[in-house]
């Protein structure tokens, strides 16, 4: 398939460009400046703004699929996340790009209680503005149109981590759980070859 990552420069964007080449997917890995990123060579590497609906049509026109594992820490968490949620809906539609796997946040999903994880009593909360940033652009989702599937590490990522090349579905968030970045792309690209996931989230664990 032809697939379009945006936020292609980031830890989680990187090695789901990795994993769509290993597979044989043709990919174009969006990043803001394409200069910064000449080690991608893999992949067709072009500048685009996931927060702009005509920019995300004109970069992912021809593509069967997306994924956006894309974040702007100089932007207030609220504003970025619902703009590039719009804009993905607005512009993936008019590219006619149905399917979308977006890279999401642990402590929005379901926790032990059926509540959300960042609710639950004890859960670290210093980062709040940033998680209900991704809560409003997850509900942002939930009102278009697009097959897409919110895929969030059942905790954290284990940052220095290798590829095992297995994961596991985790019934609910798990502030204790922690995966690799790599074996989280495994889940990512399995969500575009094969959908599990339907206008749902999915929360990925370590196997």
């Amino acid at each position: 398939m032809d697939i379009v990552i945006f936020g292609a420069g980031g830890r989680a964007g990187r090695q789901a460009v990795a994993e769509a080449r290993r597979r044989g997917h043709q990919v174009t890995a969006v990043v803001r400046d394409p200069a910064r990123h000449r080690d991608m060579a893999d992949a067709r590497v072009v500048a685009g703004d996931v927060t702009d609906a005509a920019d995300v049509a004109r970069v992912a026109t021809g593509h069967d699929a997306a994924i956006s594992a894309a974040v702007d820490l100089t932007v207030p968490p609220y504003d970025f996340f619902t703009a590039s949620s719009r804009a993905l809906a607005t512009g993936l539609a008019k590219a006619d790009v149905r399917r979308l796997v977006v890279v999401g946040l642990a402590p929005v999903l379901p926790g032990a209680s059926g509540g959300a994880l960042m609710d639950e009593p004890g859960f670290p909360n210093e980062h709040r503005p940033f998680y209900l940033g991704h809560a409003a652009g997850l509900a942002e989702l939930r009102t278009c149109d697009l097959d897409w599937a919110y895929v969030a590490p059942a905790g954290d990522f284990d940052h220095a981590g290798t590829r095992t090349g297995r994961y596991r579905l985790a019934e609910h968030g798990d502030p204790a759980s922690r995966i690799s970045y790599a074996d989280f792309a495994i889940a990512l690209l399995d969500e575009i070859d094969a959908p599990r996931h339907r206008r749902r989230t999915a929360s990925i664990g370590e196997a």
